[in-house]
């Protein structure tokens, strides 16, 4: 099995901690997208990471298509629950974890261009999308139901790697300013060997 992707991908890394919290052996293959040279489009025609080849050479992208796939595996643990139901609130979850890391991206890519260059009006935007979507998630690790409960699931995956990414980026360095649930849920994530061997360098 092979990952296709960057060490920087947030994306990429909640795959990989899938993996290593799975035991699933694979490869990984360091191939930045936006980088001269990349095969990614060979892969994935939108050009995007990560990217799995699985052992009998079929491919998935998307990192929740890829999540999902790999929960179709006979490994443990599992990080939906077998209810429907149940799982899809914990993929509700997912999705607004990895919301707020697009927002994240999109605004560490803004800060990229020149300044004159930056749409004001986009970044308010996005700094929007992060203050609701923070909320919404501490008052879900508030509540510990579906996120932050003693079973270690998708939503605590994607949760742990949007936050890793806003550390990473120094993106909204004041997140954690009166929001203690998601504090202490990043410092019990980052202590795991998986969330240790995945940091971005």
């Amino acid at each position: 099995m092979k990952l296709i992707g960057s060490y920087t991908s947030p994306f990429v890394r909640k795959i990989s901690v899938m993996l290593l919290e799975k035991g699933i052996a694979f490869e990984f293959v360091n191939d930045p997208p936006y980088e001269p040279g990349s095969r990614v489009v060979e892969l994935n025609p939108l050009a995007k990471v990560p990217v799995l080849v699985a052992d009998d050479g079929g491919v998935f992208y998307d990192s929740r298509v890829i999540a999902e796939y790999l929960e179709l595996l006979p490994a443990a643990p599992a990080f939906l629950p077998a209810d429907r139901a149940a799982a899809l609130s914990i993929r509700q979850v997912e999705a607004l974890a990895d919301g707020v890391t697009e927002a994240a991206a999109t605004l560490y890519r803004e800060s990229q261009r020149a300044s004159d260059k930056q749409d004001e009006n986009w970044i308010l935007r996005q700094r929007a999308k992060l203050t609701h979507g923070l909320d919404a998630l501490e008052k879900l690790a508030q509540e510990k139901t579906l996120l932050n409960t003693e079973t270690l699931t998708l939503a605590d995956i994607a949760t742990g790697c949007a936050l890793g990414y806003l550390n990473f980026r120094r993106i909204m360095p004041n997140w954690c300013v009166e929001r203690p649930a998601l504090i202490k849920l990043a410092e019990r994530l980052f202590a795991r060997e998986s969330f240790a061997r995945t940091s971005p360098p």
